[in-house]
């Protein structure tokens, strides 16, 4: 089960919420209702976009995205989760563990830089709005969303060959729903300072940058709808970047908590608090992709009137 010096480590075990069973069938039913609910809410919001030209912009290209971002996010990791409710303990093989760690880790790294372009791309709708068709052309937001998939992809590479590199001891049982990279990284029986400094290496360039950039455009944002002496031109122009404002908010506050929480030194302690970082964790890798369509189709009207249209449109083909 575990490597040792004659063996190699084969498979993980996911605990789970194997210590609470009268919680499991509750939390399969929620989370598989949550898992359609991201399927329904982002397919439906890019064919809104890819049907509708007069959505074809740079911010629905970003949003377009995002929601691919989370479908793909989501269906790298729940399928394991529903599995692991299912059963008092779930094995996975450490290949398959490496593969789920890599794509969640991936998907999760880009939508924090995916999530800085789209701040860049409000700011200069709101700070330039006369040069925003010269600035935001196909040939700069095209780049912007394929180098936050490349930065995510290479971030990913980077920590899962790093974790590969290490060696397991017999404890191979991981106290958590899914192979999570600091949940794996504990089961190392070897010095993990590198993983450790590359981990903050990699919190500096997917997760601060982004975050300072954002923080920065915002202010500039800010600055510049105070200026404007309309009430009804301050209201449309902070219409425009309300709903990546508040899918940011969620977005950062929930990886917050997910990470600056105090740690418990007692064993019992420790216990709880992976059960309760787990369930942060799993409420992180669903709440999230699925409030996105549901915030961006309440806070903006472009992508109200053509979900309305598309979906009035359908219930006409039905009723002939």
């Amino acid at each position: 089960m575990g490597r040792t010096n004659d063996s190699v480590l084969r498979e993980f075990v996911l605990t789970g919420l194997s210590a609470h069973p009268e919680l499991q069938t509750v939390f399969f039913v929620l989370v598989l209702c949550m898992y359609l609910m991201i399927l329904l809410g982002n397919g439906v919001l890019i064919s809104v976009i890819i049907c509708y030209s007069h959505l074809h912009t740079p911010m629905y290209f970003f949003l377009c995205n995002l929601s691919f971002l989370d479908i793909c996010y989501t269906s790298s990791s729940v399928p394991l989760i529903l599995g692991s409710f299912l059963t008092v303990r779930k094995r996975v093989s450490f290949s398959g563990c490496m593969v789920q760690m890599f794509l969640s880790f991936a998907m999760g790294a880009t939508e924090c830089v995916l999530l800085g372009m789209m701040a860049l791309d409000r700011y200069v709708a709101i700070c330039y709005p006369l040069r925003y068709p010269v600035i935001m052309r196909k040939g700069a937001y095209v780049p912007m969303a394929a180098g936050s998939w490349v930065a995510g992809i290479v971030d990913s590479v980077v920590q899962t060959s790093l974790a590969l590199q290490l060696p397991f001891c017999a404890d191979n049982v991981i106290n958590h729903f899914v192979c999570e990279i600091l949940a794996i990284l504990k089961l190392a029986c070897a010095d993990i300072s590198i993983n450790v400094i590359s981990m903050a290496g990699s919190n500096l360039i997917v997760l601060v940058i982004p975050l300072l950039v954002i923080s920065i455009s915002y202010i500039f944002i800010v600055a510049t709808i105070l200026r404007i002496p309309s009430t009804e031109g301050k209201r449309k122009a902070f219409s425009t970047c309300s709903a990546h404002l508040t899918v940011v908010i969620v977005f950062f506050v929930t990886i917050f908590f997910m990470y600056a929480k105090p740690k418990s030194k007692s064993s019992a302690g420790t216990d709880n608090q992976d059960i309760i970082e787990a369930l942060i964790s799993l409420l992180y890798g669903v709440m999230t992709p699925m409030l996105n369509p549901l915030i961006y189709s309440l806070r903006n009207k472009d992508v109200k009137i053509a979900v309305r249209n598309m979906l009035g449109r359908k219930n006409f083909s039905d009723g002939i």
